[in-house]
């Protein structure tokens, strides 16, 4: 087990990390949610994170000192965009700590974590909570926790890696306009590369191509993000530059002075450096102000204007063009019910179900992100369908219909039965049509002991139900799952089960087999589901 990290190791934790970073470059990017993106997110973190690379191969040395010290000055002079110089400063404080030592444990990786976060917050003139620096700080609280009783970086890092990814997660409900675009801060996820690909160093593992995160679902999300209602841009150019020669008369406390000038000018205020170099980014409608004010300190190189303002016209441009007349959201309850859902063109799917029940307003965020004029919602459980009609009256700028869906193969059959090529009112009738087409079947457990319909229960026992009572009851999953289908089916030709997260696959291969042989004329289907609290969905057709 490895207690310490040596220079050696640590440049290898640096290329390996900016490799994963780099082929993941794309999925980041696809994060981006505001109307017009900071730069690209991960290009910016990826072209950062390469001048520190570059700085560490030109590197003759192995010392950890000097490392870090490269690591730091690479970073800093390659920082681009909020989140290209946010994550430059993570490292150079991480790497103020670090080049003080020529062995790494993990009490002193954890207190380099910790300054990193604390620069890397002081670097920005508004922190916000719900970006890469929560992802950063909750990673360096973990690590300053596990410290002393995980003294092994195989264990150490594992919960830094469960910390941040948590973080991630956590970042739409700290910020608004991420939950309303429905993705993940794209800074935070980039900033989770970073991490992965320093275990991966440290397990010896090296990085392939195959490790490129797909980025079905956060391009998904930014194409449907409700882009007209994400705010205004208030300051049109976003302005970077470096200035160097620095003037023999120039103070720190000049600087400092400096910053708070540009303050009033603009928002995404960062200027960090020393006396030997300063990295600006501002968003400011008075980039000539800036200019101007920076050559008192000194010479300006690298100056960059974009407008942003321009860029957003652009994206408003393309969102109208591609808007739709009609789409579709979902509600799911589990992972393999979601990705049946995508596969049937769903535009948008939200987390619910029994004892999880999403909110109005989590419908109407979900309907307002759809690039459509009208959106058809499948509730998929009958105590979800008042909330999505309620939701109706949150959308603006398109219409909402709730197909009142009860149950997840209603969803699926209201699904199938779109088409793009008729009317509104028409693929209505034919969703409504559609969920009596279907009969319906769920196997869970009982939560307490209770008599009802003629069933004595204790907790644990399995149960079949249908859309109303309880049919069946017994000790076993599958023998309580083939009694249902014997009480449900009719003339029904088609048997498909969709099984839960506590059942096995093979075990769900053996019952659809046992099924199969029992009913003969009929065809068996099944499909992972992953959904809680139900061992099987059943549909027959």
């Amino acid at each position: 087990m490895q207690k310490v990290i040596n220079g050696a190791m640590f440049k290898s934790m640096i290329l390996t990390a900016a490799k994963l970073l780099e082929i993941n470059r794309v999925s980041v990017d696809a994060l981006n949610v505001f109307p017009v993106p900071d730069g690209d997110t991960g290009t910016n973190m990826s072209l950062t994170f390469q001048s520190a690379v570059n700085e560490v191969i030109n590197c003759n040395s192995n010392k950890v000192s000097e490392v870090a010290d490269a690591v730091s000055r690479g970073a800093l002079r390659g920082a681009r965009g909020n989140s290209g110089v946010i994550l430059s400063q993570i490292l150079r404080g991480m790497c103020s700590v670090l080049k003080n030592t020529e062995e790494i444990d993990t009490k002193v990786f954890a207190q380099a974590l910790m300054s990193g976060a604390e620069i890397a917050y002081g670097a920005v003139s508004k922190p916000k909570e719900g970006t890469i620096l929560t992802v950063i700080r909750m990673i360096a609280e973990t690590a300053n926790s596990v410290k002393r009783k995980c003294s092994e970086f195989e264990k150490f890092f594992p919960e830094l890696l469960k910390s941040g990814n948590e973080a991630v997660e956590l970042t739409p409900s700290l910020l608004p306009v991420l939950k309303k675009a429905g993705v993940v801060d794209a800074g935070g996820r980039g900033l989770m590369y970073v991490m992965e690909g320093m275990y991966k160093a440290i397990m010896g593992e090296s990085v392939q191509a195959d490790e490129f995160a797909d980025a079905t679902s956060a391009e998904t999300a930014f194409e449907h993000a409700d882009i007209m209602s994400l705010g205004n841009i208030e300051f049109a150019y976003c302005t970077e530059f470096f200035i160097i020669n620095i003037k023999k008369s120039t103070t720190l406390a000049d600087i400092e002075r400096f910053k708070e000038y540009i303050m009033t000018l603009g928002d995404s205020v960062i200027v960090i450096g020393d006396l030997d170099l300063v990295k600006v980014h501002v968003h400011t409608n008075q980039s000539g102000l800036v200019l101007t004010k920076a050559l008192e300190l000194g010479e300006l190189d690298k100056i960059k204007i974009e407008n942003m303002l321009e860029q957003n016209r652009a994206l408003m441009k393309k969102y109208e063009e591609e808007k739709k007349e009609m789409g579709m959201m979902s509600v799911s309850a589990g992972d393999g019910i979601t990705s049946i859902f995508k596969d049937l063109m769903v535009d948008a799917v939200i987390e619910g179900g029994q004892s999880m029940n999403p909110s109005a307003s989590d419908i109407a965020d979900a309907c307002q992100r759809i690039n459509a004029e009208n959106v058809f919602v499948f509730p998929n459980n009958k105590n979800i369908i008042l909330a999505a009609e309620q939701a109706k009256s949150l959308v603006e700028n398109k219409k909402i219909h709730v197909i009142p869906t009860k149950n997840i193969p209603q969803g699926f059959s209201a699904a199938l039965a779109f088409n793009p090529d008729i009317s509104v009112d028409e693929n209505k009738a034919n969703m409504i049509h559609a969920l009596d087409t279907v009969t319906v079947g769920q196997v869970t457990y009982a939560v307490r002991n209770t008599s009802i319909s003629g069933f004595d229960l204790k907790i644990g026992d399995i149960m079949g139900l249908d859309n109303k009572k309880i049919l069946t009851a017994g000790k076993d999953v599958s023998e309580v799952t083939l009694d249902l289908i014997s009480k449900l089916r009719s003339d029904e030709e088609i048997i498909t089960l969709y099984y839960g997260k506590d059942v096995k696959e093979e075990d769900a291969e053996a019952l659809a087999k046992v099924i199969a042989e029992k009913f003969p004329d009929c065809d068996v289907d099944i499909h992972y589901g992953g959904q809680p609290i139900y061992y099987y969905y059943i549909a027959l057709e």
